[in-house]
């Protein structure tokens, strides 16, 4: 062989060497799913400007984002959303159907992942078990477990527990969360007898006292933030050891329970996020493995001062700098082409009516204690019971069947009457009975969303419909739970293995996460999914 030839040569095996050097995985190493609850859509760019190049902004610029992510099934609150990203489903299949609902046999309202049949793990026993048993259809996350015969390692892990325990699924080998009492991460028997070693490393940081030490104050001075109103507003609701909602904010000797309404809690969530991976060593076998990981401090400290508190930009201003770390974390342990990265919301957020008065826009208070005291009056005085409504859970009324049915009460007749009573309260659009939803003149997309909403054996009897910008029990803080766009309207973006940059703008529903993933993966989808796979992501570059 000539000169000439070997060189020639020698540079085909050198370009054949760099494009397999370039190309990624068969399979990504890792999924990290992150949810950051209570992100409205636009916060993706409304702090903008002052985003470093490496969180949000990569985001955006490397991966594919779905700009018009809508959930598609009210009420818009946590264990729902976090449930059917992770489900592709929805309240009424997958039975999620609120943070807590009336249950008819117990008599009494049930939180959404009690469970009498496990104990706590690294806390008093007496403080009650939690576990996914309540969630009717597997998860994405349990897919994956099941198409690798169970050698994908999956964990969850959120402040709240229904943020770790819903999206790590039933088949999880662990979920985490955290317990402001003794401000420790904890887990239950349903997953392991006893906290891992690292786990208890973990804890003896006692990181919430290290991060709360010095107090929170402004990330940048407090006359720089600009898209948020001044610092003291009346609307804003102080933490109860403050005369007022003002930086800085102290906390000493309150700092465990504390650290979940600062920004301080997305910092403990990430140093977790990491130490889980390394302490399972995720990522590092011959299959995926997965993360799922919920961001609870923007949701606390959104619901005390409100969506244009200087303290929500503050918020977000450090995650953007704080996930510019991770993703440079990530890139590290993994590259860039071998882990899989998305990220969206379980619900968004209502402005404070304080706020939207302030600026002449629709609001009012709605004092739910005095409709149903009105709609008990009105059932005893025409029914002769006194104590017709049991319970409400999102927005339903559980009424007494029992009671109706011993005085022989058709209930279609006491529903009307429940109806007729709700709709003259302030701030009530409509109430309708929920067995007949499905007829009801509503527009779309509302409907459709209450119809999702609904599980038979777990809902109410009369559904209970608010004005948009209206807040249940006072115009301070803020909410969400209704159909409207600003608590239904979600970021959603995907980055990293198998995704190339681009967007849609087309209605993307939270339930088509799920799918998507699954088909990502080649995987089967959840059992209960009713989404559709997002499929301008395999196109995305061409």
């Amino acid at each position: 062989m000539n000169k000439q030839k070997l060189i020639a040569l020698l540079g085909c095996c050198l370009l054949l060497q760099a494009a397999f050097a370039q190309k990624p995985a068969e399979r990504p190493k890792i999924v990290v799913g992150m949810m950051v609850d209570q992100m409205r859509w636009d916060f993706l760019y409304r702090y903008s400007q002052r985003y470093g190049p490496g969180g949000f902004k990569r985001l955006l610029r490397e991966g594919f984002s779905c700009e018009n992510t809508l959930i598609n099934y009210a009420p818009t609150v946590t264990a729902c959303g976090h449930t059917s990203v992770y489900t592709g489903s929805v309240p009424a299949v997958h039975g999620i159907i609120s943070n807590g609902w009336y249950n008819r046999a117990l008599n009494r309202e049930m939180y959404c992942a009690e469970d009498s049949t496990v104990q706590p793990v690294g806390i008093p026993s007496e403080k009650g078990g939690m576990s996914p048993r309540n969630l009717l259809t597997s998860t994405v996350t349990d897919e994956l477990r099941m198409a690798t015969n169970f050698e994908s390692k999956v964990v969850g892990f959120a402040l709240k527990d229904r943020g770790a325990i819903f999206p790590a699924g039933h088949s999880a080998n662990a979920a985490f969360w955290y317990d402001g009492g003794s401000g420790k991460v904890v887990t239950s028997t349903y997953y392991m007898q006893e906290l891992p070693a690292w786990v208890q490393r973990f804890n003896d940081r006692k990181l919430p006292q290290q991060l709360l030490a010095n107090g929170w104050n402004t990330l940048y001075p407090l006359n720089t933030y600009k898209q948020s109103e001044a610092d003291n507003k009346d609307y804003e609701k102080p933490f109860g050891h403050e005369q007022l909602p003002v930086f800085p904010h102290q906390f000493k000797g309150r700092e465990n329970g504390n650290v979940r309404s600062t920004p301080y809690g997305n910092t403990f969530t990430f140093e977790f996020a990491k130490a889980a991976i390394e302490g399972y060593g995720l990522g590092s076998g011959k299959v995926t493995d997965f993360l799922a990981v919920s961001f609870s401090s923007p949701d606390a400290v959104g619901h005390q001062f409100g969506p244009n508190s200087i303290e929500v930009e503050d918020v977000y201003l450090r995650l953007d700098k704080e996930l510019a770390e991770f993703f440079s974390w990530l890139d590290q342990r993994f590259g860039k082409n071998n882990y899989l990265f998305f990220i969206t919301a379980d619900h968004g957020v209502s402005q404070s009516p304080g706020y939207l008065e302030e600026h002449r826009q629709p609001t009012g208070i709605i004092n739910g204690k005095d409709a149903i005291a009105a709609v008990n009056k009105a059932l005893d005085a025409q029914f002769g019971v006194p104590k017709g409504v049991l319970g409400v859970s999102a927005h339903q009324l559980y009424l007494n069947r029992p009671a109706f049915a011993e005085r022989k009460v058709d209930m279609s007749v006491v529903e009307k009457t429940v109806i007729r009573v709700l709709k003259q309260q302030p701030g009530v659009v409509a109430a309708y009975s929920l067995s007949e939803l499905g007829g009801a003149a509503i527009p779309e997309p509302a409907k459709t969303m209450f119809v999702n909403g609904f599980n038979e054996e777990r809902g109410g009897d009369v559904l209970v419909i608010y004005k948009s910008g209206w807040k249940e029990g006072s115009r301070t803080g803020a909410t969400h739970g209704l159909w409207y766009p600003y608590d239904a309207h979600i970021p959603l973006v995907w980055m990293g293995w198998g995704i190339k940059p681009g967007k849609t703008h087309r209605t993307t529903g939270m339930t088509d996460i799920a799918p998507t993933l699954a088909a990502l993966l080649n995987i089967q989808m959840p059992s209960g999914n009713v989404g559709h796979v997002v499929t301008e992501i395999f196109d995305a570059g061409k």
